[in-house]
């Protein structure tokens, strides 16, 4: 999943080069197939990454949050490989290309960011397929888990429809998922927003096998 890159740079002086766009909820901010001129920065909300295989199946591959670098991987101008749509009401500053170049000039510690969002997305294709290796009960506890270090808490915000996106599970397994772990307490669940309060029992799901 997404991490925040710990970084000293003073991206409120850099938004000068940048063009600020507000995308409300469920607007595409790019889409798989369109011609990649630029990344944007995310400043506030959230963001989903997902990809559509061949069959057509849309599957969730990351969740980007504020002060990630989202779209890099389109900035040899080719086609955007997947495609980016905002979670919540957000905020992000767009860079084309050209703006990059005066970017790096002015902020050097920016490539090594660009560098480590490259890494980071490779990593995520990876975690794909190890996911793929695991049972549904196990694939759902990474996926809340990994979340939950991402925003640093045990509030994830996604609903059961992303949930199945991400894993490409049924509905109505991840249904019958969370309805067990509700009636274990393992979590509970608030309308589009997932609340872990025992992630020690997810600990132990995740485990099982890969231990």
């Amino acid at each position: 999943m997404a991490i925040l890159f710990d970084s000293d740079i003073d991206w409120e002086t850099c938004l000068q080069f940048g063009t600020r766009q507000f995308f409300k909820e469920k607007k595409c901010i790019y889409q798989q197939g369109t011609m990649g001129e630029g990344f944007y920065y995310i400043q506030k909300g959230l963001v989903k990454v997902t990809s559509k295989t061949t069959n057509g199946k849309e599957r969730l591959l990351n969740i980007a949050i504020p002060g990630q670098l989202l779209g890099i991987q389109a900035m040899d101008r080719k086609p955007h490989f997947t495609t980016a749509t905002a979670v919540n009401d957000s905020v992000l500053y767009y860079f084309d290309c050209d703006h990059f170049q005066k970017l790096i000039t002015y902020q050097p510690s920016i490539l090594h960011m660009v560098i480590k969002t490259v890494i980071h997305k490779m990593h995520i294709l990876a975690d794909k397929i190890y996911l793929d290796t695991l049972i549904p009960e196990q694939q759902l506890s990474v996926i809340l888990l990994n979340i939950c270090y991402e925003f640093k808490n045990y509030e994830v915000p996604l609903s059961q429809q992303d949930l199945t996106k991400c894993t490409g599970l049924t509905r109505i397994t991840i249904y019958k998922i969370l309805k067990q772990w509700k009636e274990d307490d393992i979590i509970e669940v608030h309308g589009k927003k997932i609340i872990i309060i025992n992630p020690d029992e997810l600990k132990k799901i995740q485990g099982r096998v890969i231990s």
